[in-house]
């Protein structure tokens, strides 16, 4: 529980956050006129801003609330997984991914992930299919909604469904106007605010260290042995270096093939600043990323995961740790960073997928009967998100399966390891089979999903199973399977 202190500054500083928030998103909704607008925007903003608007929306409430829980959980394991393995592996492949994919969707004028594979491979299906499993990804939007309500109801002492309300009604809300045009602009403070709070976060553990990282190590192992091993075989995502290296390494080269990363290079209008766009990115991201190591700091803190007695929920374990931790300054100042960590990935998410579901899926199936205003339907569409968005979230939060990540893990991961061989394919290769990375998509889901609803192999037979593990395996497996048949289907044609 904050102070009575604390939640009454809480009120003052959200009040002026939300405004400002609004200011730019006034601003920028002035210059949306377009579905085209509201999708990449019009305006030509600075290589670097663009830059800190995709370090906001990749790392995310995930990375600053969810995975420091899993890491007070398991411990040097986690660490070794979130916050070296994956991060190493994401930002590799968002250089390599980047500067091909945004060469090609500048030339096609492509707007969505399903326009741009849509038109690399001439097939209105397969749009139409990636426009479909973009629905997906609002397990996305319920994991950050959860992390978010959790944070501002433990600062304001409010209960969690009135907070995420609020939040539904007030990002949902303006997000029906602004787009892309403000989207960059409220991401560039969020990725500052974000940037000075991961300082305060992992600055805030100094003294663990007194001893240097031995001395971590054994104050950790005093809590539980497995705590500072680099494997811990009680979780259900650490156990071997299977799941800490090699799955988080085909995560991580994955993770950047979803339409709220990738596409972000699509709002550079002069693509001779890709170098200067990534840089300032990745400086971001690598200090976002450490955040994780927070965690360590919480179950030094809460040696048994419980306040006053009470049990920690994992997704509450960040949270708590900030409002017992901080000053009700500096706890202030942090509460909006986190709350900020969210907010940039779902404006990115709402922005993505309403745009998706609009062209790329109601446009085909309505052809003449759509309106030719897209822009209203595509407000109408923002509403219908946020009422499905809040009833997936409240139930996560009543009733989560050890955390929301999980559920959320589960939809992700199957979107971006569907998109994975087409994107991969389609930026690399010259000419590529429609039919191979069309099967290849439809492989991954099947295998992802079939491996971990089947309990399939010996990773999935606890009562809470990783979703990395058959995601990753459904990833290689449908790689191995693009390969074969465009290769057989380049003979064939050749």
């Amino acid at each position: 529980m904050a102070s009575t202190t604390m939640s009454a500054y809480m009120w003052i500083l959200l009040s002026i956050y939300a405004a400002v928030i609004l200011f730019f998103v006034i601003r920028g909704a002035r210059k949306t006129s377009s579905i085209a607008d509201y999708a990449v925007g019009n305006l030509g903003f600075p290589s670097w801003v663009v830059g800190l608007s995709l370090a906001a929306s990749m790392t995310s409430a995930a990375t600053f609330i969810i995975n420091p829980g899993f890491i007070a959980l398991y411990g040097m394991s986690g660490v070794l997984s979130f916050g070296v393995v994956f991060p190493l592996a994401a930002l590799i492949s968002l250089i390599v991914f980047t500067k091909g994919y945004a060469k090609y969707g500048q030339s096609v004028k492509a707007t969505t992930m399903a326009q741009w594979i849509g038109k690399r491979y001439n097939s209105d299906s397969y749009k139409l299919f990636f426009g479909v499993i973009a629905l997906l990804l609002i397990t996305f939007i319920v994991l950050i909604n959860v992390g978010i309500t959790q944070v501002i109801s433990k600062s304001l002492n409010v209960e969690p469904f009135y907070v995420l309300l609020g939040i539904t009604v007030f990002v949902f809300g303006y997000m029906m106007f602004g787009g892309a045009n403000s989207m960059v602009y409220t991401n560039t403070i969020q990725a500052i605010i974000m940037f000075i709070v991961a300082l305060i976060l992992v600055g805030s553990g100094y003294e663990y260290f007194s001893n240097g990282l031995s001395g971590l190590l054994n104050d950790l192992s005093a809590i539980d042995p497995q705590l500072a091993k680099p494997t811990n075989a009680s979780s259900f995502l650490f156990r071997d270096y299977f799941e800490i290296i090699f799955c988080q390494i085909v995560i991580g080269i994955a993770v950047v093939c979803q339409p709220h990363i990738i596409t972000k290079s699509l709002l550079l209008k002069d693509q001779s600043k890709i170098n200067s766009y990534l840089f300032s990115g990745i400086v971001f991201m690598l200090v976002f990323f450490s955040v994780v190591i927070v965690g360590l700091y919480a179950r030094m803190s809460f040696p048994d995961l419980s306040v006053n007695g009470v049990s920690l929920k994992m997704d509450e374990i960040v949270p708590t740790y900030v409002v017992q931790t901080f000053s009700v300054g500096v706890g202030l100042v942090i509460v909006v960073g986190l709350i900020s960590a969210g907010l940039s990935t779902l404006e990115s998410l709402i922005q993505s997928l309403s745009i998706t579901i609009t062209s790329d899926i109601l446009k085909p199936i309505l052809k003449e009967r759509m309106p030719e205003n897209t822009i209203i339907v595509n407000k109408l569409v923002v509403v219908v998100l946020a009422v499905v968005s809040f009833l997936f979230s409240w139930a996560q939060i009543k009733n989560p399966n050890v955390s929301v990540a999980i559920f959320a893990q589960n939809g992700v991961y199957a979107y971006f390891g569907a998109a994975f061989v087409p994107v991969l394919f389609g930026t690399f290769f010259k000419t590529v089979s429609t039919r191979a990375v069309f099967i290849a998509s439809i492989v991954s889901l099947v295998v992802h999903f079939g491996i971990y609803y089947g309990r399939i192999t010996p990773y999935m037979q606890e009562p809470v199973n990783n979703p990395g593990v058959s995601a990753a395996i459904g990833i290689v497996i449908s790689l191995c399977v693009g390969l074969i048949i465009n290769k057989i289907d380049s003979r064939t044609n050749g």
